[in-house]
């Protein structure tokens, strides 16, 4: 069950706020993203705590003309998990589960505030728990949730007004590798394989959420899609979990060229064809990997800004794996008219799958 105490960075578990525990590897974090309607512009946010390396960091990526204009900063939590800030960039809670805004005090060159409105009650997914061999990889809770972006971002002098945008927000909490790894490894403990599709469109009326996690052999082990209108509470919506995904590969990478998501309804099939529009976000923009990788140790007070050539990348790169592709999608519901959307196909493929013959 999800509370309003949810949307703060205090958890000490996997599961909701009313239980405790600890873990080298625990962590909650807020991600944020939201798109100018035609997907010309689009902006991301990561905020994390790490109460047992006593870590916090915060990122924002603007995506523009090709270029990827990142802002990192770290510091030392204090073992304060109400201060939602990091050097210049904090996250106002507004209304719990339905407003929150970020404000970055213009550094490096970047500066923005957003305001991120929930379109409805926010999605719990399943609970991801993954071992690789006797070690546990992920054990962790995460709500979701499609939103109206309003305010503005300022790049170099260039101001770029966020009004009609959309996008989508998260909150996850529990176990992941954060930080520096284990200095020893643990055999039979690696990871060799993992499949990752994530993909939240947003439609006139309505948003459809779609996620999977699937092995080698394309099982999945963790999977939801829901259909949800505009306004609905925490029971609304169509969920289910025998949706499918086809998707066709850009050749020689691992990145989608489209996707074919059928959902499955009592009047039939619903289908949404997700296609990238060739605007790509690199999650490693905000922490994802790199340098600046979630809950890395940088000192007392740590702020750097990156720029990214987003259009030219080597998309086999390992550091380039893990990538959100703007997409335009169609939304087909049996005795409904079609409605077009935009939304993000989140994607990062390590290893064999053989579904798509890697």
């Amino acid at each position: 069950m999800l509370t309003k105490g949810d949307d703060y960075p205090i958890h000490q578990t996997p599961e909701p706020i009313a239980y405790a525990g600890s873990d080298r590897n625990f962590y909650d974090r807020y991600f944020f993203n939201a798109y100018a309607p035609d997907g010309s512009a689009f902006v991301a946010v990561a905020f994390g705590v790490y109460p047992a390396l006593n870590v916090a960091d915060a990122h924002i990526a603007i995506v523009k003309d090709g270029k990827e204009r990142c802002l990192h900063a770290s510091r030392v939590l204090g073992m304060e998990r109400m201060d939602i800030r990091v050097g210049p960039i904090a996250i106002d809670i507004v209304e719990p589960l339905q407003v929150l805004k970020v404000t970055v005090t213009g550094t490096e060159g970047i500066a923005g505030e957003i305001t991120f409105e929930g379109r409805s009650f926010p999605i719990e997914e399943p609970r991801f728990v993954r071992r690789n061999g006797p070690r546990l990889f992920m054990d962790y809770t995460r709500l979701t949730q499609n939103v109206r972006a309003s305010g503005w971002v300022e790049v170099d002098g260039e101001r770029i007004a966020i009004s009609g945008w959309v996008g989508t927000r998260d909150r996850s909490w529990g176990i992941r590798p954060v930080g520096a790894p284990d200095p020893q490894p643990t055999p039979g403990g690696m990871m060799a394989q993992f499949f990752w599709q994530w993909s939240p469109i947003n439609f006139e009326d309505r948003s459809v959420f779609f996620h999977i996690n699937a092995d080698g052999d394309g099982k999945p082990w963790n999977t939801r899609a829901v259909i949800l209108p505009d306004g609905a509470g925490p029971e609304g919506g169509h969920h289910t979990e025998a949706a499918t995904m086809e998707t066709e590969l850009v050749p020689g990478t691992r990145h989608a060229k489209r996707g074919v998501l059928t959902i499955p309804m009592e009047q039939g099939a619903a289908t949404v064809t997700i296609e990238p529009t060739g605007n790509t976000f690199l999650m490693r923009g905000i922490g994802y990997g790199g340098e600046w990788r979630h809950g890395a140790l940088k000192g007392e007070l740590a702020v750097a800004r990156e720029d990214i050539d987003c259009a030219n990348f080597d998309s086999n790169d390992m550091s380039n794996l893990h990538i959100q592709a703007i997409s335009k999608a169609t939304l087909s519901v049996p005795g409904q008219p079609d409605q077009h959307g935009i939304g993000v196909f989140e994607q990062l493929i390590l290893g064999p799958y053989r579904p798509l013959a890697l």
